[in-house]
């Protein structure tokens, strides 16, 4: 899911470095993290605890919340030792203040970004630093954009199914910058992606069909799917695999001193 071209790190004041290789999915981003020894380090949304271990293997002192308690279960069996924890990123406080905040591929679940914003404002230091990376405008819009017209041709109306927070580079460096911010680092790109699965568009559908086809009865479900895989083939179906159009944002930002 995530091959994406080379980035410079930043180091812990938010200053661009040179990159290291991506060595396992989420590389990138942990190197724009730049975890240091003995540092506390919030992963928020930190799902199967992998790039929580990560962290910790860097020597830092890493805590990971989820909104899941299932997906924090499994990374806890995953990863035992690791502090993890079941939690609302909106509502989540805590009395440590922690020298740095990572996310991946999180942020975009989260409507409420502004709550989240602010959650990732208190749980930071002075100096403390933010790094994300996560789905922004434009993720996937080559299937949404199909889907809508699909619904509306079959006398649905597509408004208000995309469940994901999808925003462009200056809208989430704005709402950060409004939060009392300083964004060091910031790029929107695309990654285009195979589809892993071997049932192609229609299981990607499948996954995402409680949140799109909720209220479509079988037959125009059935009829939906020809359409959407018709219009999107041409573009996005290569060497035999269905490609999706991802896109995503990576930001470094830092609470200032004072």
């Amino acid at each position: 899911m995530h091959n994406d071209p080379s980035l410079p790190e930043a180091n812990p004041k938010g200053e661009p470095s040179e990159p290291a290789a991506s060595a396992y999915p989420g590389a990138d981003i942990v190197s724009l993290l730049r975890p240091l020894p003995g540092e506390r380090i919030l992963d928020i949304g930190c799902g199967n605890g992998d790039l929580t271990a990560r962290i910790a293997a860097a020597g830092a002192f890493a805590t990971g919340i989820d909104l899941s308690p299932e997906s924090v279960e499994r990374a806890r069996q995953r990863h035992p030792g690791l502090d993890l924890q079941a939690a609302d990123a909106c509502r989540y406080r805590t009395e440590i203040r922690y020298d740095a905040v990572f996310s991946r591929a999180a942020l975009h679940w989260i409507k409420d970004a502004d709550a989240a914003a602010r959650t990732i404002w208190l749980a930071l230091r002075e100096g403390g630093r933010f790094a994300a990376e996560f789905a922004g405008s434009g993720n996937v819009a080559a299937y949404t954009d199909v889907i809508a017209q699909a619904l509306t041709a079959h006398g649905y109306a597509p408004e208000g199914r995309i469940p994901w927070y999808l925003p462009t580079i200056g809208e989430y460096a704005g709402l950060l910058e409004r939060t009392g911010f300083r964004v060091a680092y910031a790029q929107h790109f695309d990654n285009p992606s195979p589809l892993k699965n071997d049932a192609g568009i229609r299981a990607w559908l499948d996954g995402f069909a409680g949140y799109f086809f909720a209220d479509v009865d079988a037959a125009d479900r059935a009829s939906i799917y020809d359409a959407v895989e018709a219009a999107v083939r041409p573009r996005l179906y290569r060497d035999g695999r269905w490609i999706i159009d991802t896109s995503r944002l990576r930001i470094v930002a830092v609470k200032p001193h004072g």
